[in-house]
């Protein structure tokens, strides 16, 4: 146990976390410790953007106007992590990477956030984990003899190989039109269009297809995949011929982690957990935000504007709650 009671435990880096942290800093409240179970902050964005991806302030043509003091503007994958880097270097806000919460438990007067070894304790504590922490995954089982084949991200993809980019969505075409440069790509999507994709993405993607540098598969399920004769992966559709392919890429979102907001406390409704006008979950202190609040997902700007919202709400409450044991905070 670590018997140092934090102020404010922030579960996950990514912008609402990130914005949590710096808006209840500049408010006056120390002892801040942002928790994130991968290696650095923003593991989304590293990890399921692919270089230089454009980065809109308002995503999918959601006008934010920004509440709090980050101030956030269009970009691309690389200058939005320079930004939160640089937001992070500018305020004495704890980071602690690898470090991965089981639970949330609610005590008397304090929460205990277990991670591996050991637990610890602050008064308020705020859940900002995003759905691409756990992406979406085929209901068929993927062989394991074939496990190194089928991914959810780019990271193992090489030159030269015939892909299979499963999804409609943003990323799933900005996948393939990235692939296509260097590689024999094709496009598999349930849907006959792409209309859940950006403008600009429905126009790369029937560019791309219009000049046969992605072969699309539109209307077309997939029953499942099979190791082929050569240890390749041999997917098998309903509506066409199975084909093999050297590499599967998953790209069909991401799913509220329920289990783990079910196993802290928090009711969870519609596949969302259920929250207050402030972000306040049942249990008095505890908060969530970000993309797991929001009906789509994805807004950098909502995330931000989340995080102030909750950081002022914090701090009402420790200016007005006579029974509460007054925080060390600096006016």
């Amino acid at each position: 146990m670590d018997e140092k009671m934090h102020n404010l435990v922030i579960v996950g880096a990514g912008p609402a976390g990130i914005a949590t942290a710096v808006e209840s800093y500049i408010l006056g409240i120390r002892d801040i410790l942002l928790l994130e179970k991968d290696e650095n902050h923003n593991a989304t964005i590293r990890k399921y953007y692919k270089d230089n991806k454009r980065v809109d302030k308002d995503w999918k043509g959601q006008k934010v106007e920004l509440d709090g003091n980050i101030y956030f503007v269009d970009g691309t994958k690389e200058s939005t992590l320079d930004f939160f880097d640089q937001v992070l270097d500018h305020h004495s806000v704890e980071l602690r990477t690898h470090t991965e919460v089981q639970k949330i438990v609610k005590k008397d007067d304090h929460f205990e956030v277990i991670v591996p070894g050991g637990a610890i304790k602050s008064r308020y504590v705020v859940v900002t984990i995003g759905r691409m922490g756990k992406p979406n995954k085929p209901d068929y089982k993927i062989p394991p003899s074939i496990r190194k084949r089928v991914h959810y991200t780019l990271d193992a993809c090489g030159l030269g190989e015939k892909v299979l980019v499963v999804g409609g969505g943003d990323s799933a075409i900005e996948y393939a039109v990235d692939l296509a440069h260097k590689n024999d790509v094709t496009i598999c999507y349930r849907r006959q269009t792409f209309r859940r994709a950006n403008p600009t993405n429905q126009r790369d993607i029937a560019n791309a297809i219009a000049h046969g540098e992605v072969r699309p598969y539109l209307g077309v399920d997939i029953e499942g995949l099979e190791e082929s004769e050569d240890g390749k992966v041999r997917v098998l559709f309903t509506e066409r011929d199975p084909e093999t392919f050297d590499r599967v890429i998953y790209a069909i979102g991401g799913t509220t982690p329920s289990g783990f907001l079910q196993s802290s406390g928090i009711r969870v409704e519609d596949g969302k957990p259920v929250h207050d006008e402030n972000y306040m979950t049942d249990i008095p202190g505890l908060y969530v935000a970000g993309d797991i609040t929001q009906e789509s997902g994805g807004s950098i700007a909502l995330g931000l504007n989340h995080g102030y919202a909750i950081a002022h709400h914090i701090m009402a409450h420790i200016k007005n709650c006579p029974e509460c044991k007054p925080l060390p905070i600096v006016e």
